[in-house]
């Protein structure tokens, strides 16, 4: 049996992984993060982009499930997406390229409340789109503790 992929899916997929991406490039890459001083629990530097790659990947195909939906709140929640997408563009950009460590976790606060915004209202519409979330919202929440600890260390 072949299954059709829409170019909608594969353009809601792509639509993050190119804001990761772009913002990873005007970030300065991740030099600095080998050269700070980090809490014992951090990963390696290699397993950002491999998770940030898969966490893209599921933020797409959510986005496409809320996308070809009939919901009247589709919009709003689209909106929503849209606004976190932009304070996770920002955050590597203000975290790595000016290094403005306490800056960089007020910001990925906010955008830990858009996330959790954007779930709910995702759930609304679409529980397979909502918890296909989820894991964006605790690699962010890690990712707060990290920025935090960073901040206090350096």
């Amino acid at each position: 049996m072949k299954t059709k992929i829409s170019s909608e899916l594969i353009i809601a997929i792509l639509i993050p992984v190119a804001v990761g991406t772009l913002s990873a490039l005007l970030s300065g890459g991740t030099t600095i993060y080998s050269q700070i001083n980090k809490p014992a629990i951090s990963p390696p530097g290699i397993v950002f982009p491999i998770v940030w790659t898969i966490l893209y990947i599921l933020m797409g195909i959510s986005s496409y499930l809320i996308y070809v939906s009939d919901s009247p709140y589709k919009s709003e929640a689209l909106t929503v997406y849209a606004l976190q997408l932009f304070f996770n563009f920002c955050w590597s950009i203000i975290f790595f390229g000016a290094n403005r460590f306490l800056f960089a976790f007020l910001w990925l606060l906010v955008l830990i409340v858009l996330i959790a915004v954007m779930i709910y209202r995702f759930y609304k519409i679409s529980p397979t789109a909502a918890y296909l979330q989820i894991p964006y919202l605790a690699w962010c929440l890690f990712a707060a503790y990290l920025n935090f600890m960073i901040y206090r260390l350096n």
